[in-house]
Formats: C-alpha cells, sequence, structure tokens
C-alpha cells in the first residue's frame, strides 16, 4: 500500500491546513494567485474524500481508514481518526460545499489572502470534528473551527458584524463549557479518550463517582453535551445567534455556516450522545421533542415575517434543523425499533439535503445583493423578465428547500416524519404546522423577488436592464448543488444506503 492509501483521511484533514500555510508565505497582492490555489487545494479534499466514498465498504461493521498518532500519551489521548456511514456523509459534505463556497469568493477583493487562509483553516476545523475518535481531539477542533468563522464574519461581514461575530463567539464558547467539563469527566474515568473504549463502558457504567451515583453524572454530563450541541443546530431557544450571523456574514461564510457548521451540533447528537447516554436520551425525548418542534413552527414563523431576504433564509435554516433534532429525539425514545431507523436516516439525510439547499440559497441571495445592494424584499419584484437564469435557478432551489417531491428534501422530511409519527405522534402533528408554513415562506421569497409588477426602480433604462443576468462562474457554483439536489430527489438510494447501514450498526 502506499503513502496516499495509508494516510487518506490524515490527507483529507490537513491539506486544506497546509495550503493555508502555503499561501501565508506567497507574495502580498497576487489575489488571482491567492483565490485559485486555495480553489485547487480545497478540490484535492474532495477528490479524496471521493475515493474514500467508493472504497468505503457500507456492509462493514465499525470504524474504516483507520489512522491513530500519539499525541498526549500521558493522559490518553490520541490523533485517532476514523470514519462510518455517518461521519463519511459528512465529510463528503465538507468537501463539496467548500471548493464551491471559495469559488463563490472569487468576487471578494479587500485582504484576500487572509480571506483563503481563514477559509482553509476553517475547512480543517469542520473536517476534524467529523474525522475525530479521540474526544480531547473532537473538542480542538470543534473550538478550532470558531476562530475562522469569527474573523470572517467581523472582518468581511456587513454593516453590524462586529455585533454579530461577538455573539456568535460567545453563544459557541459558552455552550462549549459544558461539553469540555463533560469531556474531562469521561477522560479521568477511563484514562482514556478514545471515543469507541468510552462508548463500550459509559453507556452501561453503574458504580458511583466519588459517591455521587452515575446516573446522576450521566443526567449532568448529558444535559452539558445537550447545550453545547442544541446551540450549534440551532434549535429554540438557543437559535437567536444565527439570523445575526448569516444576515452580516459574506456571502461564501453564510453558505458554509448553514452548509456545514450547523451540521456540527446534529453530528455531536448522534456520535455522542446517543451511544453514551441511550438511558438518559429515552428519558429526556420529550424534552428534546418540544424543543425540535418549537424550531421547526417558530422558525417557520419567524422566517414568514422576515423582509429581508438573507433573514428569511437564515430563519428557514431553524426550521429545516428542527427535523433533524426530531428524527433524534424519536430514535432516542425507542431506539432499535424499525421506525427510530427510518427517523434517524432521515435526520441524516436532512443534514445532508439542508447543507446543498441552504448553500444555494444564501449563495443566491448574496448573487441579487451584488447586484442590487439591497437584501429588502420590498425593493424588489417583477424581476424575472429582467434575470430569467437567475430566476429559474432560484425557484428550482427554492422548491428544494420547500420539500416539493422529486426534489431531495422532501425524501429527507418525509422519512423523519413517518419515523417520527408512531413514535412521537403529537409533537410530528404539530410539527406539521410548521411544514405548511415552510411553503408560506418560500412562496412568499420568490414572490416578493420575481413575480408580481416590475419595481419602476429596476425597469430598463435606454434599452438596457440595470439588473445583470447571473454569470458564468456563479452558475458553476450552483450547477453542481443542483445537479445532486436532483440526483437525490430521484434516486437517494446511493446515499441512504450507506447511512442506514451506518445507523443500523450503531443504534
Amino acid at each position: 500500500m502506499n503513502f496516499i492509501d495509508t494516510h487518506l483521511l490524515s490527507l483529507i484533514l490537513f491539506v486544506p491546513a497546509l495550503a493555508a500555510v502555503i499561501i501565508l508565505f506567497l507574495p502580498n497582492g497576487e489575489n488571482r494567485v491567492f483565490r485559485w490555489f486555495a480553489f485547487g487545494a480545497s478540490f484535492i479534499p474532495f477528490v479524496l474524500s471521493l475515493l474514500v466514498w467508493f472504497r468505503f465498504d457500507a456492509n462493514q461493521s465499525g470504524f474504516q481508514f483507520e489512522e491513530i498518532y500519539v499525541w498526549y500519551e500521558a493522559i490518553g489521548s490520541s490523533l485517532h481518526l476514523g470514519v462510518d456511514g455517518l461521519s463519511l456523509t459528512m465529510v463528503l459534505l465538507t468537501t463539496i460545499l467548500t471548493p464551491l463556497s471559495i469559488l463563490a469568493s472569487f468576487s471578494i477583493t479587500d485582504r484576500v489572502k487572509a480571506y483563503m487562509i481563514l477559509f482553509l483553516l476553517l475547512e480543517t476545523g469542520m473536517l476534524g470534528v467529523f474525522m475525530a475518535l479521540d474526544l480531547l481531539i473532537f473538542f480542538v477542533f470543534w473550538e478550532v473551527g470558531l476562530v475562522p468563522m469569527y474573523f470572517l464574519i467581523n472582518q468581511w461581514g456587513s454593516a453590524n458584524r462586529n455585533y454579530a461575530s461577538l455573539k456568535f463567539l460567545i453563544y459557541t464558547m459558552g455552550g462549549s463549557l459544558g461539553l469540555l467539563l463533560g469531556i474531562q469527566l469521561l477522560g479521568v474515568l477511563f484514562n482514556t479518550y478514545d471515543l469507541q473504549i468510552i462508548t463500550a463502558q459509559w453507556s452501561t457504567y453503574t458504580e458511583d463517582i466519588a459517591g455521587i451515583p452515575a446516573s446522576t453524572f450521566k443526567t449532568v454530563a448529558f444535559w452539558a453535551f445537550v447545550i453545547a450541541f442544541a446551540i450549534k443546530v440551532p434549535v429554540w431557544p438557543f437559535h437567536t445567534w444565527l439570523p445575526d450571523a448569516h444576515t452580516e456574514a459574506p456571502t461564501a461564510g453564510s453558505m458554509i455556516l448553514a452548509g456545514v457548521l450547523l451540521k456540527l451540533g446534529a453530528y455531536g447528537f448522534l456520535r455522542l450522545i446517543l451511544p453514551l447516554y441511550p438511558e438518559q436520551a429515552r428519558v429526556f425525548a420529550g424534552a428534546l421533542a418540544v424543543l425540535a418542534t418549537a424550531a421547526i413552527v417558530f422558525g417557520a414563523f419567524a422566517s414568514y415575517a422576515q423582509t429581508d431576504f438573507k433573514r428569511l433564509v437564515a430563519y428557514s435554516s431553524v426550521n429545516h434543523m428542527g427535523f433533524v433534532v426530531l428524527g433524534i429525539a424519536a430514535a432516542g425514545l425507542a431506539s432499535g425499533t424499525p421506525d427510530a431507523h427510518i427517523a434517524l436516516n432521515g435526520a441524516i439525510l436532512q443534514m445532508f439535503n439542508h447543507g446543498l439547499s441552504a448553500a444555494g440559497m444564501f449563495f443566491l441571495v448574496g448573487v441579487i445583493y451584488e447586484r442590487t445592494h439591497t437584501r429588502n424584499l420590498n425593493e424588489f419584484g417583477g424581476l424575472f423578465p429582467l434575470v430569467p437564469v437567475y430566476g429559474g435557478i432560484l425557484i428550482f432551489t427554492s422548491m428544494a428547500s420547500l420539500g416539493l417531491p422529486g426534489l431531495n428534501g422532501f425524501v429527507s422530511e418525509f422519512l423523519v416524519v413517518r419515523g417520527a409519527w408512531p413514535i412521537l405522534p403529537v409533537y410530528t402533528a404539530i410539527a406539521m404546522l410548521g411544514l405548511l408554513f415552510t411553503g408560506a415562506y418560500i412562496l412568499k421569497g420568490i414572490k416578493m423577488v420575481l413575480h408580481g409588477p416590475l419595481n419602476e426602480h429596476w425597469a430598463p433604462a435606454g434599452g438596457e436592464h440595470k439588473l445583470t443576468e447571473i454569470n458564468t462562474r456563479e452558475i458553476l457554483v450552483m450547477v453542481p448543488l443542483m445537479a445532486l439536489i436532483l440526483w437525490i430527489g430521484i434516486w437517494p438510494a446511493w446515499i441512504l444506503d450507506v447511512i442506514n447501514k451506518a445507523v443500523v450498526r450503531l443504534f
């Protein structure tokens, strides 16, 4: 076996960081070089993740492509990497969206060198969370991803960027404090941070800890983990940082924030909370279901109330990620049942699908903003005849977000509802109200941007349109997203097979 075969995961993980270091030493002022080098470097992990995807054996149990390197031997921590069907799906999503987000960033002209360095470091942070099989390394990468996103919002964001970036950082770091303490507890207790060893022992651990019943410790640690991940998802009432961060972030920052960073919280629920705390997940499934249902309903209502196009899409993320948490709550209550498996399949697929559609929607908001310098829906209207290609792409992507049958959003949300209904019928029925308003806010956005009377401000002057059509680079950003949206909507088996087999083995 050659070097690439034995170090696939570490190459995927560290190539972006290495590229960031190389860009640091390139001569200043070469913006074109920075852009294309960062894009090419981000494409390498994508190619390698495809190699892992095609070599991955969905029928094999456990983690594959494992690599382990001593990191801090004295406390039992190591750089332990590996993927199963759950983490590989998220790695693929990350490596798809990062080069597209960098391509979307080619319009950035201010401090391009620093921007590209931060974006590549952000990719390494996100990938590390999905690959880590050591809890301490998991936490390190969890925190590493915060720093580049903070600076991307703070330095390249809109007018209120200082407030939004600080709120994002404080919320996430505040929630992470309990996560760190919970991880330290497990590391001290078992003298290792290896996730596989801890999972095998902690879920059935019953001995008192310092005279305190294990069940009490587990309940406290469970909620510490839940709060950290709930803030990141985010679910109501921990969601208030999200609309501000999205609204102020640069377009590509919003794409990666919605596409991948929100998935870190949901991944934490699936990778850590359900396997480590099965009893607590069952006992408190009702509480998780309440939060999920509130996120679905309030997220949809809040989205419908917005007049800022970007905030409308931002609140839609709260709505859509609520379905992920609803599937997780159903699985916690009825772990191991066929309905729970269906709900979890839907939740994981919803993570992937929302990453595609949300990234596309935020990019399209950015496209129209660059041309009009406004996101106020009341200042648009009747633009379809002026930008028909853009309008068609916006309608297609919006329909995926709405959950139109034949596109990817329908498949995942249907699976969540189908799996959760026999387990949590009341919560699922209430969630349908949010699903109804999903259609309302999506159609509102399309109507106010594209349809109705043409806003006279954008009327052709002297035979020329004041708006320019979406350009070739921007179309190239959208084409892969649209292709995947359609492919999953028509034939979801290619990805659901990997997800389902991972779910069956895990839970």
